[in-house]
């Protein structure tokens, strides 16, 4: 159970991170390209882990 309440944890931070990474990316979209694309690619590795841990979620509950 508690491994499966630190997953959940771990998947929130994951999502608000990306959240305020892809909010960066657009912020900065027409001001600093080189800023936005940095926090795109970081968004999109966030969001590569976000769905490992969901695949983890997935196996636990089965």
């Amino acid at each position: 159970m508690l491994r499966l309440n630190q997953l959940h944890r771990y998947r929130k931070h994951l999502e608000e991170r990306h959240n305020r990474l892809l909010e960066k990316s657009n912020d900065y979209k027409f001001i600093d390209e080189s800023i936005s694309d940095r926090a795109a690619y970081k968004a999109m590795k966030i969001l590569e882990k976000i769905n490992r841990v969901n695949y983890l979620d997935r196996e636990i509950s089965i």
